[in-house]
């Protein structure tokens, strides 16, 4: 028997996460997902538009790239102050943020504006993933946090299905900027309940590990070394910040943005990352070098298949829609099998096969880029591609929370953040880089794809190899 199962209670009598002691909590948090994952779904397809009328379509790589290196920031900010005095107060302004953030975007005079907006849209969301992660860990016993991370994951798929769709209308009939308005109404609504909610509950509401609170013994300058410094992420997320912008071009001034760029990720990214991270140490620093290598992967397929299909295949950008509401909603279905109907099976086995499923996507996105083989197949590599996103990505953050100290949760959620979007940069940089390397020898933009998408097949592998280090003492 594994340690898995001896913490899930024999008993299908005891309490699930909508329980009377939990039922609080979960609807809660399944509305904070359910209100972000709309507002990020809906306003992504409007940053295009919103660039265009404010004269700034050659800075848009600067636009979504500022989104995700402030996250970095946001994540570590919001673990950091978990660790300290609970999840309440950094979920609770990372909800206030997201609305500030959406109201200076909707004003943007500039692109500038545009851009500063959206960087503060990604501290806010790295300190509410952060935190909410960190919450779930902190209230609910072992045995429940799996089926709550698939509920998570299920609270994205009406918003996958409608948030689009309705942000276009908008956007056709009125304007971008009432998208941007609208979602801010929304996104207040559940900040007064998630704070209410918060407050009355216990740290470890249900019972099943002790509260999460800093020990009392720990010396201040013990605890001030354990904690990763914010100056530290600050300089992380310029780094990203120039990166992204430095990919954006290829001329000697982009270049130094780039080279400026890698040297602060080389330098400091190593001290936000549990000791032997890179080097796949076994247990925590392997689940965290986990989470960047497939969440990487995965951004890559969903930024550049879509590219491909639109820009190359000439696929209707309806049609390849379609796929992206399919990948939302087959993540779903893979977290909630993962956590229903294969709880028995170890956690670390379900990573490499969620593994090697994103590998078989992208096979498929390699031979759609062939122009004598029809783009469906290149188009299927996106939900499939999802498929084992939600069967691993649960998996591997339950496993970081088993190899994490109870007082140390905000700092293990802040690292698997901060190396979420880590991976998220880093490969998909390094993709870009190689596609217009290889347009710049001459070869043809779908042969170009080609030889990114065939790279892009490493990382999954890679996690298929290394998942057995991220077991659970005594698992078999």
């Amino acid at each position: 028997m594994t340690e898995e199962q001896t913490l899930r209670p024999p008993s299908d009598t005891l309490p699930g996460i909508f329980s009377r002691p939990y039922a609080a909590a979960t609807l809660t948090f399944a509305t904070v997902m359910f209100l972000t994952g709309f507002a990020a779904l809906a306003v992504v397809p409007t940053l295009p538009t919103a660039a265009e009328d404010l004269d700034g379509v050659s800075l848009f790589p600067m636009v979504a790239g500022s989104f995700v290196a402030a996250s970095l920031l946001g994540g570590v900010l919001g673990g950091h102050w978990a660790d300290r005095s609970g999840a309440r107060r950094p979920l609770a302004l990372g909800m206030v943020l997201s609305v500030v953030t959406l109201l200076v975007s909707a004003s943007s005079v500039s692109v500038w504006q545009l851009v500063i907006g959206r960087f503060v849209d990604g501290l806010a969301a790295g300190m509410v993933a952060v935190s909410v992660t960190t919450a779930i860990g902190q209230s609910y016993p072992e045995y429940l946090r799996p089926r709550m991370l698939a509920m998570m994951s299920a609270s994205w798929i009406i918003p996958s299905l409608v948030g689009p769709p309705i942000a276009g209308v908008v956007a056709e009939v009125w304007s971008w900027r009432a998208v941007f308005y609208g979602l801010a109404a929304l996104t207040a609504l559940p900040a007064i309940a998630l704070v209410a909610v918060l407050r009355r509950a216990p740290a470890n509401d249900g019972g099943g590990d002790r509260a999460a609170a800093v020990p009392d013994d720990l010396p201040p300058a013990e605890e001030r070394a354990s904690r990763p410094p914010l100056m530290i992420a600050a300089l992380l997320s310029l780094g990203a910040a120039l990166g992204q912008y430095g990919v954006s071009g290829w001329d000697t001034r982009h270049l130094l943005f780039v080279v400026a760029g890698v040297a602060l990720l080389v330098v400091f990214a190593p001290r936000l990352l549990p000791a032997g991270t890179w080097r796949s140490a076994r247990g925590l620093p392997t689940t965290v070098l986990l989470r960047g290598l497939t969440s990487g992967t995965y951004f890559t397929v969903e930024a550049l298949v879509p590219l491909m299909l639109i820009t190359e295949r000439r696929v209707a950008a309806v049609t390849v829609g379609v796929a992206f509401t399919a990948s939302a909603v087959l993540w779903a279905v893979a977290s909630w099998v993962q956590g229903k109907l294969l709880q028995d099976v170890a956690r670390h086995r379900l990573v490499t096969v969620g593994a090697l499923v994103m590998a078989v996507s992208v096979v498929f996105a390699v031979v759609g880029s062939f122009s004598g083989v029809s783009p469906v197949l290149a188009m299927v590599a996106m939900p499939l591609a999802a498929v084992g996103m939600g069967m691993l990505d649960p998996c591997v953050t339950v496993l970081s929370l088993s190899h994490s100290a109870p007082d140390r949760l905000g700092h293990t959620t802040s690292a698997m953040q901060t190396n979420m979007n880590l991976g998220q940069v880093v490969v998909l940089a390094f993709a870009t880089a190689v596609l217009n390397a290889g347009l710049a020898a001459g070869t043809s933009r779908l042969g170009g794809y080609a030889i990114t998408f065939s790279l892009l097949l490493v990382p999954p592998l890679l996690v298929a190899v290394l998942a057995v280090r991220a077991r659970k003492d005594g698992n078999r």
